[in-house]
Order: structure tokens, then C-alpha cells, then sequence
């Protein structure tokens, strides 16, 4: 089974939600493998978001993380590859049919396959102007799409997700990838309202990941949160 993992814009919890997904399905047995195929915004030498998450999960024997491509500037794919070395290092971005190929051979591996987008849904990957929602039509995947609570976030899910249905993804799942601890009147109805446009669209709503604190257990927190999401099976386009 595959999944990818995108959202309405960056920094709104892709990561936390695939590391709370990874828990959830390595509690029930299953082998996983994540696939990032663009990390952006990291040094060489510095644990990426994929590489942060097998930390946070204590590096257990049945996970598998891996990379596409990895730039230094935080930005998006193109522009990062195009600060970093002009068109010729553009062009040698990874295109759709690599991606697809590296998580086909995963998925053939494991049992399940996670995998983390960059930015939002329709964020360029490389420079034959793929995205990440060309990227999940093509292997099939099931659509997960993360949003946060707070202000602006309505008008943008709602963009995010018409773009979805409109590709072709007419079943998905959405959920909050951090939801504070104590939650204003503003992030109470926004998680009602995100409920009802999921619903709107013909869509899961999956719930609500706690705000992670990062001093406490984090494998707990994200087992914890990961068992109680309840992500839709469906494929791409059922």
C-alpha cells in the first residue's frame, strides 16, 4: 500500500503526520519504508525530515528511509537545484518516472510505503513541471493531505483540495497535522470547518495530531496519535 503525504503549503506537519503513520503501521506489524523525493532546506551532512523520523522511532529493524534528491537551500525543488547549479543541475533533478520507479521497488519490498512531498500538492519536483499529485496518480497511491488549524488555513485547504478533486482525486484523506494543547475559539471552529470541506468533497477527515513535545516521548506521542487516525484505503481515484 502506498500513501503520499502532502499539504496545503509547507510547515504544517507532513513530516510528524508520515512519522505518526510509520508508528501506527510498524505497531501493527507491518514493514515500512518512507520515501522523501525531494529534501530541500538541509546541509550534506544533516539528518533530513526522513532521517528525523527514523530517529524519532528509535531506528526499528522493519523501517526503511531514503531520499530522491537533497539541495541546500530551502526552497522549492526547482528554484533550490537552479540557486545551487543553474539549469544544468535542474535538469538533473530526478523526473517522474524515476520517482515512480524507486517507489514501486519499495512498495514491492514493503509493506507499506509512506511518502513525504515537498511544500504543497502541486509543488514542482523536477524540471518536466511533475508534482507531487501527478506523482501519486501515478503509482496509485492513496492521498493524504495535511493542513494546520490557524488563521488563513480554510481558504487554503480549500484550494488544496479542489486541485485534488479536480486531478482526479475524488477520495482522500485530510487531517491537522498539529493541533495545540490548548486550542483557541479560532482553532475549535477551524477544526470543524476543515471537517466540513473534507466532508464537502466527498472526503475522510482523519483528525487531529497533538502539537508534539519534542522533551517528552516522542515515539509514544507518535504511535499514540498514529493509532487514533483513521486514514482511508481507497486508492487514487476510487
Amino acid at each position: 500500500m502506498i500513501h503520499v503525504i502532502s499539504g496545503t503549503g509547507t510547515d504544517v506537519g507532513k513530516t510528524v503526520a508520515t512519522a505518526a503513520l510509520a508508528a501506527r503501521e510498524l505497531a501493527q506489524g507491518r514493514a515500512v519504508a518512507i520515501y522523501k523525493p525531494t529534501q530541500t532546506g538541509v546541509e550534506g551532512s544533516e539528518p533530513g525530515d526522513v532521517r528525523n523520523i527514523a530517529a524519532w522511532l528509535d531506528d526499528p529493524g522493519r523501517l526503511s528511509t531514503a531520499e530522491g534528491v537533497r539541495l541546500r537551500e530551502p526552497m522549492a525543488p526547482v528554484d533550490a537545484a537552479l540557486v545551487a547549479g543553474g539549469q544544468g543541475a535542474v535538469q538533473a533533478l530526478p523526473g517522474l518516472d524515476e520517482h515512480c520507479e524507486r517507489i514501486r521497488r519499495l512498495a514491492a519490498e514493503y509493506d507499506t510505503v509512506l511518502v513525504e512531498g515537498a511544500g504543497g500538492l502541486l509543488v514542482t519536483l523536477g524540471p518536466e513541471g511533475a508534482n507531487i499529485a501527478d506523482l501519486a496518480s501515478a503509482v496509485d497511491a492513496r492521498l493524504v493531505v495535511v493542513t494546520r488549524p490557524d488563521l488563513g488555513t480554510l481558504n487554503h485547504t480549500a484550494l488544496t483540495l479542489e486541485a485534488a478533486v479536480n486531478r482526479g482525486f475524488s477520495r482522500g484523506t485530510l487531517l491537522l497535522g498539529s493541533f495545540p494543547d490548548h486550542p483557541t475559539a479560532l482553532h475549535c471552529r477551524n477544526l470543524q470547518n476543515l471537517r466540513a470541506q473534507a466532508e464537502h468533497h466527498r472526503w475522510h477527515f482523519a483528525g487531529a495530531i497533538p502539537e508534539l513535545r519534542m522533551k517528552g516521548d516522542i515515539k509514544e506521542q507518535l504511535l499514540s496519535a498514529g493509532l487514533s487516525l483513521s486514514i482511508l484505503t481507497a486508492g487514487a481515484g476510487s
